[in-house]
């Protein structure tokens, strides 16, 4: 028992253990795991001058000159280089060492130099002449910032959002090619499709921002709203037609008083209807329909110009009238005369006619005979032209 326990002891010794790990070492370098023996020095004994490789024959002159002197492992050429990246000088003395000092220099720089950075690119900032940034402190509104080189407090604690105050937006609503139909009812209980554009932009960033959640989502809705209750003021034709500019103003007037009252930040700068159509189930009907109502414009508007050609003359014939009863006031017999005669040659003017003169005069004047001789050459002229 005191043999075992002093071998354990001796185990345990300094001495002990690096034996071990000689021995450990020895058994690395050779390929049969065999190193040399307790007290041999790794130089061989002459018989056996150490490490080989079993599968080649050993040349006798390398054998009388003895083991080849071994070159550094990888593993000592990995530590070495590694050393070297740390400020150490090679594989001994003091240059091998560590060098925490110099190190502790290199992190304290390159800490000092992202401290730099980020205070330099999150601190200032460039606000383009179209935009306004909106500062934020910890995620609440702060200030709004115009134009220019800008400063804040560095992030997050302060964070800067910049908006386009001076871009017009556009928003489409409905499908001018019939894809996505938008039904609106009008007065007169038709339905249209209707296409249009919203044009828009920012007022207030601020309130842009931080009133709506949606923002754009609102602004449809709005449009929509603001649509359907115009459109259901005015019928078919209207809607159709002529109507349609005063639509576009009531509509845009809407939108702005609706996105006030909700504090939007927006402005409306106008709406521009694309098209107006019926659902396409009943296009042809609706065809048929457009087609009658224009040819009764059209009767009507015929009607209308032959009223006024009506109207016209009789409004001429009124005034003549009173002109020749002025006349008449003034030489009763005299005009009485004169409307005798433009009455019988406008009455005469259509009819043949035979003169019959007293005596000694030719009883018969052929005047429908001289006039279809007057009338025959210029019919003829005419046709060669």
């Amino acid at each position: 028992m005191s043999n075992e326990n002093d071998a354990s002891m001796a185990g345990r010794r300094p001495g002990g253990l690096r034996q071990f790990l000689q021995q450990i070492s020895q058994m690395a370098n050779s390929p049969w795991g065999n190193g040399p023996k307790d007290g041999d020095d790794g130089k061989g004994d002459g018989k056996r001058p150490g490490p080989r490789n079993p599968w080649v024959t050993p040349d006798p002159a390398d054998q009388r000159r003895g083991p080849k002197p071994r070159g550094p492992s990888a593993l000592d050429e990995l530590l070495r280089k590694g050393r070297g990246g740390f400020g150490g000088g090679g594989s001994g003395g003091s240059g091998g060492q560590f060098n925490l000092g110099d190190s502790a220099k290199f992190w304290k720089w390159a800490v000092l130099a992202v401290v730099v950075a980020w205070v330099v690119f999150s601190s200032f900032h460039i606000v383009p002449p179209e935009k306004e940034g909106v500062v934020t402190r910890l995620g609440s509104y702060s200030r709004t910032v115009g134009p220019g080189v800008k400063f804040t407090w560095p992030a997050p604690i302060e964070r800067i959002r910049m908006e386009d105050v001076r871009a017009i937006r556009t928003m489409a609503i409905g499908s001018p090619n019939a894809t996505d139909e938008n039904f609106v009812l009008t007065r007169d209980q038709s339905i249209v499709d209707l296409a249009y554009e919203v044009r828009w932009s920012v007022r207030d960033p601020e309130l842009f921002f931080f009133q709506l959640a949606d923002p754009e989502g609102t602004i449809r809705e709005v449009a929509e709203s603001a649509m359907r209750a115009t459109v259901a003021n005015f019928d078919l034709v209207q809607a159709i037609g002529p109507g349609r500019v005063e639509i576009e103003a009531q509509v845009q007037q809407r939108m702005q008083e609706l996105l006030d009252q909700y504090r939007a930040g927006v402005m409306i700068q106008g709406i521009a209807i694309r098209q107006v159509d019926p659902p396409s189930q009943v296009d042809e009907a609706f065809k048929e329909v457009t087609a009658a109502r224009q040819e009764r414009e059209a009767a009507i508007n015929l009607a209308r110009a032959y009223e006024q050609q009506v109207l016209e003359r009789a409004r001429g014939d009124t005034s003549a009238f009173d002109q020749i009863y002025a006349q008449y006031q003034l030489a009763p017999e005299v005009t009485r005369q004169r409307l005798y005669y433009e009455t019988m040659e406008t009455v005469l003017s259509n009819v043949d006619k035979t003169i019959v003169e007293a005596r000694g005069v030719t009883p018969y004047l052929p005047l429908n005979e001289v006039q279809k001789r007057l009338k025959a050459p210029d019919a003829a002229q005419k046709g060669g032209e």
